[in-house]
């Protein structure tokens, strides 16, 4: 800290006898930093079971301030080290208050590979021939929830606000990170609709890539059935236009309604005339191989054995 005072006194008087720019460097900056800025420490991160090192800018202790030159000094130093070390690729993410470190790296063949709200991810192969980094998740997951009342054979659909053509469909939205497929209908519907329901199976699954509301990446459309444990409509009337139970027969036939929704309201038919266990894909949870954690198995029932 001493030092940092007297760098900050001398600072005036050195750019008047020199006739030089000497930068101020604020005390609040732990002089061990500024000894790793210049690349003597180099950085650290953690190593992967691939081979590669991931570094969080955000915890390395480096100056708020420093510099894409002083910081290239220290990355170009620390790749050195990685190469003789054997590593095969480099992740660095970056702080979006440290983005000037993002075009230092690309100087040193670092390319973008995703970024989020508040950092970016960027990636080097150093390994053998072409890269072998996967890709970022290119695809988003929408959720809709038919919610059939078995007793009355209707369903709830909705008409969506603002859209060139008013057609029914079914309540749904973008299923939020580590949410299930069942979660998100339900959730979905409540909001669009006030109904209240639970999870029972899901019925369809489509495939759309270069989508417009994906920012033309690939869409996964996934469509679940529910069943209601609240009847009454409280409909959000920012989304949706119309909120309605309507018969299932008149949904599979009418024309104001998209090919997708006639075509999953036939399959609810077939369900009410002929039994659901006959199009249900039902979810199982089972255990992972990574210790701790589950996933959900969606598949047909397997025949009871006697």
């Amino acid at each position: 800290m001493a030092a940092c005072a007297l760098l900050s006194r001398l600072s005036p008087l050195l750019r008047e006898r020199l006739g030089c720019r000497v930068r101020s460097f604020s005390c609040a900056v732990p002089c061990s930093q500024l000894h790793r800025a210049e690349g003597a420490a180099g950085l650290s991160g953690k190593v992967d079971r691939f081979g590669g090192v991931t570094v969080n800018l955000a915890e390395t202790g480096l100056p708020a301030d420093i510099s894409e030159h002083a910081f290239s000094r220290l990355l170009q130093d620390s790749l050195v080290r990685w190469k003789a070390e054997g590593k095969m690729a480099v992740w660095l993410r970056v702080p979006i208050s440290l983005s000037r470190c993002a075009a230092a790296a690309s100087a040193h063949g670092f390319t973008f590979h995703h970024a989020k709200s508040d950092h970016a991810v960027l990636a080097l192969w150093m390994g053998e021939g072409e890269s072998k980094l996967p890709g970022f998740a290119t695809h988003q997951v929408g959720v809709a929830g038919a919610v059939v009342d078995e007793s009355t054979g209707k369903v709830l659909v909705v008409q969506d606000k603002n859209k060139t053509k008013n057609a029914w469909k079914f309540p749904g939205g973008l299923s939020d990170p580590g949410e299930n497929i069942g979660a998100t209908a339900v959730r979905e519907v409540f909001e669009e609709t006030g109904v209240r329901s639970e999870f029972r199976s899901l019925l369809s699954i489509r495939q759309q890539h270069q989508h417009p509301g994906a920012f033309g990446m690939s869409d996964m459309y996934i469509i679940c059935r529910l069943s209601p444990i609240t009847y009454d409509i409280n409909f959000c009337t920012h989304e949706c236009l119309r909120c309605e139970w309507l018969n299932v027969s008149e949904l599979a036939e009418t024309s104001s309604t998209t090919p997708i929704t006639s075509r999953i309201a036939r399959l609810l038919l077939h369900g009410l005339e002929h039994g659901f266990d006959k199009i249900d894909l039902t979810m199982e949870e089972l255990p992972a191989v990574y210790s701790g954690m589950f996933y959900q198995l969606y598949h047909r029932q397997l025949p009871v054995l006697s």
